[in-house]
């Protein structure tokens, strides 16, 4: 590969690094044509960019970039895919979801600025919730006490109309 063409990687893989605020390095070797072409297509429905790259090209990239991605350095051995998402847990549920005897597997993620390195952060990184996911939380803890002071008041209604039918219907 021209030195040319090399560069022109390390700037694309800066641009995606700048571009997405998550992504995971996953170990795709022992992986045949087949299976990758179906893992290339449950990221693309999972609005997630797969990107095969070599290790030292990818690491001049981190070099090159604004934060410090020294903690990922030691994972770069291997066939590397790396998934840039704009969704923190959305790889880690794909990789849980497609991974059979360790293949897909984790090597380490960059999300929510934290560094996750080893396969064993994988629960981990699924339990990450997403933004839509903490303002769904938060919405309906805010609706919880609005709908119970609703329903006070109406059941309360209903207890003043009952007793009024009651008290209208008896003979004085």
């Amino acid at each position: 590969m021209k030195k040319e063409d090399k560069a022109i990687i390390i700037e694309q893989l800066g641009e995606k690094l700048k571009e997405y605020a998550h992504f995971y390095l996953v170990d795709v070797t022992g992986m045949n044509a087949q299976a990758t072409s179906d893992l290339r297509r449950k990221c693309f429905g999972s609005e997630i960019k797969m990107v095969v790259v070599k290790n030292n090209l990818l690491q001049k990239a981190f070099e090159a970039a604004e934060i410090d991605y020294s903690p990922l350095y030691s994972v770069l051995k291997g066939t590397t895919a790396v998934f840039f998402t704009q969704v923190a847990n959305a790889p880690a549920k794909l990789i849980k979801e497609v991974s059979k005897d360790g293949i897909p597997g984790l090597k380490a993620a960059y999300a929510e600025e934290g560094f996750y390195v080893g396969a064993d952060q994988l629960d981990a990184l699924c339990a990450i919730k997403s933004k839509n996911e903490v303002i769904a939380d938060v919405v309906a803890l805010l609706q919880s006490p609005a709908k119970n002071v609703l329903s006070a008041l109406q059941s309360a209604g209903q207890t003043i109309h009952g007793v009024l039918k009651t008290l209208g219907e008896r003979p004085e």
